[in-house]
C-alpha cells in the first residue's frame, strides 16, 4: 500500500533533505530524509524508503514537505503519524498521513512548489528568529522588487539564478507567480512554480536584494533572465530565510487542501 505524509521541519542543523545512506539505515548522515526513513521504518519494523516532493538545502525549512512510501505493513493513519513523529527529532513533525493510489508519486505529481523567503530589513541584525529569516541592513524599496520580479514569471531558461552544482538536465522552469510584500520591517518574497533548479529561488532573492538596495534598475532582473549568466547576477541569499511552503496536487489525488489545487 502506498501512503503520502506532510512533514514539517526546522532545516536548521540537517545537512539538507536527501539522504546519504542506504535506506532505512541506522547511520545517521545528518539528512532529514534518513531522519525520517529511520523513524518510518522503526514504525513498520521493516526498512522504509521514501520520495518527496522537492529536495531542500542545508539550513532550509517547510511546512509541509510530502512524501510517500509503499509499505505492506498493516498500521492505520494515525499510527504512521503518532509513531513516527515519537521517533522524529524534535525539529520535525508527521502532520498528516493519507492512503493513495498506487500510481501517485510524490515528486512526479506535483504540478507546482512554492515557497516563501523572509526577509529581516533593519539596521540591527535579529535576535529572535534568527534562524528564519534573512537579514538585510540597508534599506528596501520592495515595491521596486515586486516590480522587477514581474519580469520572470512564465516557462523561461532560468541560468541566470541556477546554482554550478545544479543537476538538472535543462535550465526551463515554468514560474507561475513571484511576489514582494513588505509588513514593518519584514520584506516576504513568495514564488511559485512548476520546479525548481539548485537554489533558484535563493539566487532570485538575491538579485531582488541589489534592486531593492537601489544599486540596480528594475530592469536587470529582466537582462539577467535574458542574460543566462550565473557569475553577473546578484549573490545566493541565505538558506536561513527560506521556508518550502509545499507542493500542490491535482484535486483528484486526494491529498489535504494546503497541498492541493
Amino acid at each position: 500500500m502506498r501512503f503520502a505524509l506532510g512533514i514539517e521541519y526546522d532545516g536548521s542543523g540537517f545537512s539538507g533533505w536527501q539522504r546519504l545512506s542506504a535506506a532505512g539505515g541506522v547511520a545517521q548522515d545528518g539528512s532529514l530524509q534518513t531522519a525520517l526513513e529511520i523513524a518510518l521504518s522503526k514504525v513498520a519494523a521493516a526498512p522504509i524508503a521514501t520520495t518527496c516532493a522537492g529536495r531542500t538545502d542545508a539550513g532550509v525549512h517547510a511546512c509541509c514537505q510530502v512524501v510517500h512510501f509503499d509499505t505492506d505493513v498493516v498500521r492505520d493513519a494515525r499510527g504512521w503519524v503518532l509513531g513516527t513523529t515519537a521517533n522524529l527529532p524534535p525539529t520535525m513533525a508527521v502532520r498528516w498521513c493519507v492512503p493513495v493510489a498506487d500510481d501517485f508519486n510524490a515528486r512526479f505529481s506535483a504540478r507546482a512548489r512554492r515557497y516563501r523567503y523572509r526577509i529581516l530589513n533593519r539596521s540591527a541584525r535579529p535576535g529572535l528568529e534568527r534562524q528564519y529569516l534573512g537579514w538585510e541592513r540597508m534599506p528596501l524599496d520592495a515595491d521596486a522588487m515586486h516590480e522587477a520580479a514581474q519580469a520572470l514569471p512564465g516557462e523561461r531558461d532560468f541560468s541566470a539564478f541556477r546554482s554550478a552544482q545544479c543537476q538538472a538536465t535543462h535550465a526551463r522552469r515554468n514560474l507561475q507567480d513571484i511576489s514582494v510584500t513588505r509588513a514593518g520591517d519584514e520584506v516576504v518574497v513568495e514564488v511559485q512554480a512548476n520546479a525548481f533548479l539548485h537554489h533558484m529561488v535563493r539566487n532570485i532573492v538575491g538579485s531582488l536584494l541589489v534592486v531593492g538596495r537601489g544599486e540596480r534598475s528594475l530592469a536587470w532582473i529582466a537582462e539577467l533572465l535574458e542574460g543566462r549568466d550565473r557569475t553577473v547576477a546578484g549573490p545566493t541569499a541565505p538558506s536561513a530565510g527560506l521556508l518550502f511552503l509545499g507542493p500542490r496536487y491535482p484535486a483528484k489525488c486526494g491529498l489535504p487542501a494546503e497541498v492541493t489545487l
